[in-house]
């Protein structure tokens, strides 16, 4: 299990902002790296991770509290696959695909939900887990991702580096590239792009291309 995982620690500062790490484990050959969004996904994974009898799996864990999302709508099994469709809209085809991770899930439930109020409507898709997706048929894959939604934007506060290839051409990527401020997490968050207001406004761009 690793914890820590990203810069709303705050006034640790750069000693405690592991933005490369994600990328890292990542591109471990037969490495299971799930970074789940809440406490049911956390449920999951563990499992996972104990059924798991061919590969090693790392449990990326936020220290910062984030909200248990409400799961009688959609159960956190899907992380099971590495990526499910968490939320799409009551009606029309969705516009903008979020996907995020970790405790950015909950922070692209909150821009989704500004958005809506605009007439834009967003499918959010949790992707604990690359290899895990990267695993699923590809009717699957293309169920959760459909080609035709070319509007993309992937959330994850550590580097953006191989995010790109679930975005697209079409995509964009909100990730961090650089450490070393101190500063309250909430602070830190927002200074780094990761706030309602700035999603929103990354969503809007890749509508407007």
């Amino acid at each position: 299990m690793f914890t820590h995982d990203s810069i709303a620690l705050g006034e640790d500062g750069s000693t405690h902002q592991p933005i490369e790490q994600l990328a890292g484990l990542r591109s471990v050959p037969n490495l299971t790296v799930i970074r789940p969004c809440d406490a049911n996904e956390t449920a999951v994974a563990w499992r996972v991770a104990l059924e798991m009898r061919d590969a090693p799996v790392v449990l990326a864990l936020t220290r910062q509290n984030v909200p248990t999302l409400d799961r009688t709508r959609v159960a956190a099994d899907g992380l099971r696959r590495g990526a499910y469709v968490l939320f799409d809209p009551p009606s029309g085809t969705p516009a903008l695909i979020f996907i995020a991770s970790g405790s950015e899930v909950s922070l692209v439930i909150a821009a989704a939900e500004k958005l809506a109020t605009e007439g834009v409507r967003a499918r959010i898709v949790s992707m604990p887990s690359w290899n895990l997706f990267d695993q699923q048929p590809r009717a699957y894959r293309d169920s959760v991702l459909p080609s035709s939604i070319r509007a993309r934007l992937a959330v994850e506060a550590g580097s953006p580096q191989g995010w790109h290839r679930y975005v697209g051409d079409g995509g964009d990527v909100l990730g961090i590239e650089r450490f070393g401020a101190s500063a309250p997490g909430d602070v830190m968050m927002r200074e780094y792009g990761f706030s309602v207001d700035h999603v929103c406004e990354r969503a809007r761009a890749l509508l407007q291309r």
